[in-house]
């Protein structure tokens, strides 16, 4: 190392300059573009750079799908490659024929050669299964096949949604495959010859006088072989120090003291936690991971923040669904108990922190998963309050898609603030929320049918009607283009991936052509 430093730092330090020049350079142009006044109305027409970057940072997780499957692929390949290897490898250790490949696997097997042999199969007996189970690289290749498939099979939708804790656990296995993929080639399988067997033994000259190398009187010696250093290392090492990196940082934030302020159970198992933070600061939309010590020390699971920016404590709905979240919410319900330790990491940055970037804003929340339209609505009744706000969005367009009707109430006090906030500053017209009752039977139709002249609505308490069905997203996008000729339209999703394909493919369908028209953007939160 030392060798290498004095013959090549002039070439490494011209290396970090030029690079810090770019980064420099980089960051310049970026920051001019996204601030400057005078590209302005050029970002009318682009979008900011911020809220492409988000956009695409956000699907970390389909990308992080992604690298799994190539891994899965590539690890095919090279598993399929060293079969057909050790079958030849195999075949020319049992050959008689007195070919080059036979006396290759022949050579420097005994004591007095060492450790340097071409043919890993020793003997004519050897068996693959042998070597595999016995070597550094098979077995290491073993052990990281092995947790790969633990890791991906664990990692199927039906898996994390019904035993999450399978999914968290075997998903740690890549710290096995990690160390076993660092060592996997010190064992050397794959072998070359010596600088200085070249020098008694060039292939390009002795290959074809072989028979004659054990000759006194031939130039050519047994070749001598040695195995190929290990590289593996050199592309974990950067993301090793990385994720160290980031798993201090994140032990330092959770150990930070989170104080409960207030606890509240909702209908429909819903649990709702009013925490303080020091330091805490968050946007719209943003989500946390949680962890519970006295139900398992290992697993955060995530929520979305359901509180505004402008509040003073930052808050949560825990609906349950799943063993962790059952234990959690029988654990706040015990009184004879004190309240159990909470520990916070984040908040986290997602799509829905774009919101107020939009003229017009679709909001579409299915089940629970209207945590983070609850934070924007929030915040909004909050900008309302202050005359001086400064809010970009001119309409918003709220969805909220449900099974039951429990599931409703624990929303029902902000919808109605909001309610008679708008009315009381003329903007009536500023939200327009639909509810949507999936779930239902003949008595709830029928009472609301009877009751339907009345000023709000049975199931909610709301002046809007509860729909019952699931929307007709054709039409709402057909009416929203029609009303909103010439504005850009942002949609945002927080619900299962079949309603996703059916908004993407909307928001495509009812974009202009003419970039200076109606455009649909569609945003998901990934978790």
């Amino acid at each position: 190392m030392g060798n290498w430093v004095v013959n090549h730092w002039f070439s490494a330090l011209f290396l970090a300059v030029w690079l810090g020049l770019n980064v420099f350079l980089f960051v310049d142009a970026f920051l001019k573009y996204e601030k400057a006044d005078k590209y302005y109305y050029t970002r009318e027409i682009l979008g900011f750079c911020s809220r492409t970057l988000r956009k695409q940072l956000d699907h970390n997780l389909t990308f992080h799908k992604l690298v799994a499957y190539m891994i899965c692929l590539h690890t095919a390949i090279h598993i399929i490659a060293h079969l057909f290897n050790f079958h030849r490898y195999s075949r020319s250790r049992q050959a008689t024929n007195g070919s080059l490949a036979s006396i290759l696997s022949g050579l420097s097997h005994g004591e007095k050669e060492g450790n340097s042999w071409l043919n890993p199969i020793q003997s004519p007996d050897m068996t693959v299964e042998y070597v595999t189970f016995t070597s550094i690289a098979g077995l290491t290749g073993v052990i990281m096949t092995l947790a790969l498939i633990l890791m991906v099979t664990s990692a199927t939708k039906f898996i994390r949604r019904n035993y999450f804790e399978v999914f968290w656990y075997t998903h740690h296995l890549f710290v096995f495959y990690i160390v076993g993929l660092g060592i996997h080639g010190i064992g050397g399988i794959v072998r070359g010859q010596t600088e200085e067997s070249m020098n008694e033994n060039d292939p390009h000259k002795c290959a074809e006088s072989f028979q004659k190398w054990d000759n006194h009187d031939s130039d050519c010696r047994d070749p001598q072989f040695e195995g190929h250093p290990p590289e593996s290392w050199k592309w974990i090492v950067a993301p090793i120090i990385l994720y160290i990196f980031e798993r201090i940082l994140r032990f330092y934030r959770s150990q930070q003291k989170v104080v409960i302020t207030k606890v509240v159970m909702h209908p429909s198992k819903v649990l709702e936690l009013q925490m303080n933070k020091g330091g805490f600061s968050m946007e719209v939309g943003q989500y946390i991971f949680v962890n519970c010590p006295s139900i398992s020390l290992l697993e955060w699971h995530p929520f979305t923040l359901t509180s505004a920016p402008e509040e003073d404590s930052f808050s949560i709905h825990i609906r349950a669904a799943g063993d962790w979240t059952e234990n959690l919410i029988r654990a706040f319900e015990q009184q004879d108990s004190s309240i159990p330790r909470i520990e916070v990491d984040g908040p986290f940055g997602t799509a829905s922190e774009d919101v107020f970037q939009y003229e017009v804003a679709m909001l579409v929340g299915a089940g629970i998963g209207v945590t983070p339209f609850a934070s924007i609505l929030k915040s909004i009744w909050y900008k309302f309050q202050h005359a001086d706000h400064d809010l970009k969005t001119q309409k918003i367009y709220f969805y909220w898609i449900c099974r039951e009707t429990g599931a409703f109430s624990w929303f029902n006090d902000l919808l109605i603030s909001l309610e008679q906030e708008m009315e009381e500053l003329g903007k009536v017209d500023f939200l327009n929320y639909r509810l949507f009752l999936t779930g239902w039977d003949s008595n709830i139709v029928g009472h609301a049918a009877l009751n339907f002249d009345k000023a709000t609505d049975i199931v909610t308490g709301l002046k809007q009607k509860t729909s019952f069905g699931r929307p007709m997203w054709d039409n709402e996008f057909s009416t929203i283009a029609t009303s909103h000729p010439k504005s850009v339209v942002g949609v945002f999703l927080c619900g299962p991936r079949t309603l996703a394909k059916s908004l993407r493919k909307c928001c495509h369908r009812y974009s202009s052509l003419d970039p200076r028209k109606v455009q649909f953007y569609f945003n998901k939160e990934n978790f």
